[in-house]
This record gives structure tokens, C-alpha cells and sequence, in this order.
């Protein structure tokens, strides 16, 4: 039960003070008409989908992967795609920022667009607001784009009363992120779109992480996504607006974005990577590891019924219950109930390794998370779960920028490998919120190698220069260890952290709130 049912006089107030304010403000015309579509249904007959079609014979049953960490090529694949796209592009995001990122990203989608390619662009409603709704409007006036909002708060101006008056349905959001180019080529993972995502802001260094697909997992993504724009719940941008831009507006707005583009000064040379991925498509094709993998996605009926189905709840236990050695785990929040907690007790009892790196207090941006996190560290580590938190300070390093070496790290990626056989990417934290409320996007895929890949890139996570290591000194109580210029250093208290934070996310942690985390 979430902490908005506990409190039903609260609810009821803001219930009473939303409908006070409805008349003010755009709200969502629910009856807007809209038109059913699906993707594209032979990606064999595009250049790139026949390119890959030539090796997926030879792989029957398999798909393609590839693990994409480096900021600079997860940016460069999603530009490529827009830029060798032939007939379709599909994305699906929780964030969409309209800074240089999302700028950039958008002009290409204009530009696709421009040689007749169908653009789908769908996205959460959490983070637009009315000044959004209005620039991603200017997106849907072209001719061969269309944009839909996923679970749109009813009000748009009162967001916040909006949210809690109807507060069954909208804590449900899409935390989906999916990027499929003529339904032959996809990138899903922990990224949105925004500066953060791709370590080009000198205050903060994410780390982070995508799978590359070809295939047929590839098609059931696309089935995925097919049903959440067909959904109810997702809504025509002129269902939010009231009226779509012009094609006047369209022209003024394109041109200053193209100014902006040009103007942006990006880091990365990410046209370079572009330019000789168009002379060389065999880089593409060569860079797949062969597979068997599964889509996992949860569906979009989430919204209004909480006891639906749990894919990847699903798919993640039933691969636990079947380690046998290792199972290593990244995830930015790591909040287990007690049954949870339970799991991993077994899976420890029975031998299993389980290594976990999640934030520290010091690069968490949710505090409530890491509290509830935090309430389970003793009875983890005391199960023999070993447990790191990223460092604020982690080693990780951008060489475009002097200022990123001194930015905040942050943990983003969410991946997990089984017995270094298996692997998980995707959207979905280990938290109640992905396990229950949220729709969440992942692929699961059986391959010693990509699994190796993966452990490695999980093993420098956990480095003594970029994680502090957790145990329990002999009174019981939480103790950090790490290395700082070769020298081994412990902490008492969460590391790099106030009185004052330590003291909030206590507080927190003594709220019946673990459910909502």
C-alpha cells in the first residue's frame, strides 16, 4: 500500500484544491482521434535490414548485440541510425531534454523525415510542461513526424495537483527508453536523451550504459513499442496543445534549431564516427555478437492495474533461481523489500556469489532511494552480499573537458550477468518502482561473450579508484573502504557526505514509503 492511500485526508485536500484550480490552464482532450500504425513489416528492404538479414541466416533463431558504454559512440549510433535511416524511426523515452543533446538529435529526426522517413516519437509525460508541450509540437507539424505523450497529466499548468488528484494513475509512468531504425536496428538501455545521459555536462559524470541489437529481437521491440503507441494511454500531441504549430511556426522554429546545432560546440566528433560508418557498413554488421536474447517489455495496461503481469520481475527471478555460481549487479537504486532481502539470503546460502554496485549518498540524486536502500545494507552484508557504491570521486575520465574532471559521478547503468553466461540490460532498476509501478523496457541475452564483455566493464566499476567497498565492523556497524593515491582509506559515516544529508536520509528512511521508491 503507497504512502498516498495511507493518507487519505491529504489526498482528498488536494483532491478538493485540483478541482479549484481545473479551470485553469490546457488540459488533455482524451477524445482526440487518432490513427492506429505499426512498424515497418520487411526491414529486409532497406539497405542496412538486407545487410543484416545476410548474417541473421546464418544465425538462425539468434540476434545480434553489442554493449555500447562510451559516451561518444552511444550518441554516435543513435545519429547514425537517424542518418541511414530509409523508411522508419521509432523512439521511445522517459526524457527527452531540449538541450544541446536533444537538439541535435531532434534536427535529425528532421532531417530523416525530409527524405520521407516515418517518424514516431513517444514520451513520457513526467518531465514535459506547458512550454514543452509547445516546442515538441513544432516537431509533430512536420508532415512525416508524429508525436504522442505517454499518460499525460490531465492539467497542464497545476502539474503538481494534477498528479496527486489522480494519483492511482499517473505514478505510472513509462520509463521506457528505445531507439529502432527500420525496424532492423535498436539501442535500448539506461540512457535518455539529455546532456547528462552522455557526459557532455562538466558538473556531472554518468555512468552508463546500451545494448546494440539486430534480429529478431530487434521486431519484438518494435512489437513493444507498437502496442505502447496504440495504447490508450498514448496521446497525440495535439490531444495536449489544442492546436498544432503551423507550417509557418515550423519553418521559424526548424531554422533557429539549426542555428542552435550549429552553435552548440559538442565535444564529440561524433560526425567523424558517423562518416565513416556510412563508407564502411561491414564495422556494423562485424560488431554483433550472435545470440540467443529475449525482448522483455512490460505492457503499457500497467497504467490501470496494478496487479498485471511482471515480465522482467519475472524473467530476472527465474534466472536467479537458476545460478549457480555469480551474479553481478548494477543499478543506480537498489531497494529490496523483504522478500527481496530473502533472495538474495538464499542465493548466498547455497553459495552464489552476489556483487552489487549502486550509488553512494554522495552521488544518489534521490535521497528517499538511498534511504530506503540504506535499511537494508547491514542484513545484505551480513547475508554476505558484497556491496560497492560509486564513488563521487570515481576515476572515470572525459578527456574533452579539464572541468569534467573534478564533475560528480553518478551510477545510471542497469545490467546484470548470471554465472557469466548470461546478461541483462535495460531500463529497469532493482527498486519496488520498476518492479511494480513503472512500464520498463530490458533484453536478456545467453552469451559467454557478451557476458565477459560485460564483467569486465562491471569489474572496473567496482575498482578501488571508483567504488568504496562496504563490510560490517565487529560492533555490526557499516564501514566504507577505498583507494585514494594508492592509499587505503575507511570511513565511518557515509563518505562525502553533510550532517546534514545524513540526517534527511534518515528521517527518510523512518517513512513507510519503500513501496513507491
Amino acid at each position: 500500500m503507497g504512502l498516498i492511500s495511507r493518507l487519505p485526508r491529504l489526498r482528498f485536500a488536494v483532491f478538493a484544491l485540483a478541482v479549484l484550480l481545473g479551470g485553469c490552464g490546457t488540459t488533455v482532450n482524451w477524445d482526440y482521434p487518432r490513427t492506429a500504425s505499426a512498424a515497418l513489416d520487411r526491414p529486409e528492404t532497406t539497405s542496412v535490414g538486407a545487410m543484416l538479414q545476410d548474417v541473421a541466416v546464418q544465425h538462425p533463431g539468434q540476434s545480434g548485440f553489442a554493449l555500447v558504454a562510451g559516451d561518444d559512440k552511444a550518441f554516435a549510433a543513435r545519429l547514425a541510425m537517424a542518418d541511414l535511416a530509409e523508411k522508419t524511426l521509432d523512439a521511445q523515452y522517459y526524457i527527452w531534454d531540449v538541450d544541446t543533446t536533444g537538439r541535435i538529435l531532434a534536427d535529425r529526426l528532421i532531417l530523416a523525415a525530409d527524405r520521407g522517413v516515418r517518424v514516431r516519437l513517444l514520451l513520457d509525460d513526467h518531465y514535459q510542461n506547458e512550454a514543452l508541450d509547445h516546442s515538441i509540437a513544432v516537431l509533430d507539424a512536420h508532415p512525416n513526424i508524429e508525436v504522442r505523450f505517454f499518460n499525460p497529466v490531465h492539467n497542464r499548468r497545476w502539474r503538481v495537483t494534477s498528479f496527486l488528484s489522480d494519483f492511482g494513475r499517473v505514478n505510472h509512468r513509462m520509463h521506457n527508453k528505445l531507439f529502432i531504425m527500420d525496424n532492423a536496428l535498436g539501442i535500448t538501455g539506461g540512457r535518455n536523451i539529455a546532456d547528462t545521459y552522455f557526459g557532455v555536462r562538466p558538473d556531472q559524470n554518468f555512468r552508463d550504459l546500451d545494448l546494440a541489437m539486430a534480429g529478431p529481437v530487434v521486431q519484438d521491440l518494435s512489437s513493444g513499442f507498437d502496442r505502447f503507441w496504440n495504447s490508450e494511454w498514448s496521446v497525440p500531441v495535439g490531444a495536449v496543445v489544442g492546436e498544432k504549430a503551423s507550417t509557418d511556426e515550423f519553418t521559424k522554429r526548424r531554422a533557429q534549431l539549426s542555428r542552435n546545432v550549429a552553435d552548440a560546440g559538442y565535444p564529440f566528433a561524433v560526425d567523424e564516427q558517423i562518416a565513416k560508418l556510412r563508407q564502411d557498413l561491414t564495422l556494423l554488421r562485424d560488431a554483433f555478437t550472435w545470440a540467443p536474447g529475449r525482448a522483455l517489455v512490460e505492457d503499457p495496461t500497467r497504467v490501470n492495474n496494478d496487479a498485471g503481469s511482471l515480465v522482467i520481475t519475472d524473467a530476472i527471478v527465474d534466472r536467479l533461481d537458476h545460478t549457480s555460481k555469480e551474479v553481478l549487479i548494477e543499478s543506480p537504486y537498489f531497494i529490496l523489500l523483504d522478500r527481496g532481502v530473502d533472495m538474495m539470503k538464499h542465493l548466498t546460502a547455497r553459495g552464489v556469489t552476489v556483487r552489487v554496485l549502486t550509488n553512494s549518498a554522495a552521488t544518489n540524486d534521490v535521497l528517499a532511494a538511498h534511504a530506503g536502500y540504506a535499511n537494508t545494507r547491514e542484513a545484505l552484508l551480513e547475508a554476505g552480499v558484497e556491496l560497492y557504491e560509486l564513488r563521487p570521486d570515481s576515476n572515470m575520465k572525459r578527456a574533452w573537458s579539464l572541468a569534467a574532471g573534478k564533475s560528480r559521478s553518478a551510477l545510471h547503468s542497469k545490467a546484470l550477468v548470471f554465472d557469466r553466461q548470461t546478461v541483462f540490460v535495460g531500463s529497469f532498476n532493482l527498486d519496488p518502482r520498476s518492479r511494480f509501478i513503472n512500464t520498463e523496457i530490458g533484453v536478456m541475452v545467453d552469451s559467454p561473450v557478451l557476458a565477459r564483455e560485460l564483467a569486465a566493464f562491471m569489474d572496473a566499476g567496482v575498482a578501488p579508484g571508483s567504488a568504496f567497498q562496504l563490510s560490517l565492523d565487529a560492533r555490526g556497524d557499516v564501514v566504507w573502504s577505498a583507494e585514494t593515491n594508492g592509499v587505503k582509506v575507511t570511513y565511518d559515516t557515509d563518505p562525502g557526505t553533510s550532517v546534514w544529508r545524513r540526517f534527511l536520509i534518515d528521517v527518510m528512511g523512518l517513512l513507510p514509503i519503500d513501496e513507491q521508491l
